[in-house]
């Protein structure tokens, strides 16, 4: 099973098909979907200008969702990598269960961070946008 990076350089290689470099964008999304596998695929299509179910869209566009996926990816890793510095903090003054952390717990792994049940609904910013305020919601 590949990693979200392997499946990015699928995306990125020109030697693929474009229904490939789509599927392999896809498939990007069962490792990072913020809003959810089918939200994020229609967030990502309409912002770069695709039509969901265009089996064989323009490489430069699928390319150009990937980098909105990847930048949003970074805010989460970020944050992750943050939240992990912090518990091994708290882990050595004693702390064994970390403050109100309900939220983190739910959406581990970047995966339904802001559900959004309709496709249509998500929010029209970039996904790095929403995430940073997200991140910056749930720290304060």
């Amino acid at each position: 099973m590949a990693g979200f990076n392997a499946l990015a350089e699928q995306v990125r290689d020109p030697e693929r098909d474009p229904s490939q470099r789509r599927q392999a964008l896809r498939k990007c999304l069962e490792r990072f979907a913020p809003y959810g596998h089918r939200a994020t695929w229609h967030h990502l299509c309409a912002r770069a200008g695709i039509s969901p179910d265009d089996r064989s869209p323009d490489p430069e566009r699928l390319v150009a969702a990937l980098e909105e996926l990847e930048e949003a990816r970074e805010v989460w890793l970020a944050y992750e990598r943050d939240f992990a510095r912090r518990r091994r903090e708290q882990k050595h003054v004693g702390v064994r269960q970390p403050p109100g952390d309900a939220w983190h717990r739910r959406c581990w792994g970047g995966r339904g961070l802001l559900p959004v049940e309709d496709p249509g609904a998500a929010p029209p910013a970039p996904l790095a946008e929403v995430l940073r305020r997200l991140v910056a919601e749930a720290e304060a």
